[in-house]
């Protein structure tokens, strides 16, 4: 079974910048994201590639600011967040799916081998 580990995960000052790591140990498949979950709130999509072809896909509210890349050296799902906002702050999970219908699914419910989340802590 895939294990997902993420890492990078810290606290900085708003208009700061962060990169985020999953690592994925196993087989990996087309489509890896990215999501978030802030105390008291739902888990939330962020970012989300399909890896064959690098199409990405962002929440609104990250759009411009954050990018979702894949090594496939490294075998990792990265996230680098730039121009961070206390409304970033959560803690950043990543998981994979394995539909495909298209396009990698927007919605939460059909990814999983979710990871343990890195704490992104975004101060005024």
């Amino acid at each position: 079974r895939t294990q997902l580990l993420e890492s990078g995960g810290d606290s900085v000052q708003a208009g700061g910048s962060l990169r985020l790591s999953c690592a994925a140990t196993g087989y990996t498949v087309r489509c890896m994201g990215w999501f978030r979950q802030a105390p008291g709130a739902l888990r939330e999509r962020v970012a989300v590639i399909d890896t064959d072809d690098g199409t990405t896909d962002y929440a609104d509210s990250v759009k411009g600011r954050f990018t979702i890349s894949r090594d496939s050296s490294k075998n990792t799902v990265d996230l680098q967040m730039n121009n961070l906002k206390p409304e970033d702050t959560a803690q950043y999970y990543c998981a994979m799916s394995l539909y495909y219908n298209g396009a990698c699914p927007q919605s939460l419910r059909p990814y999983g081998n979710w990871g343990q989340g890195t704490q992104v802590t975004v101060s005024s």
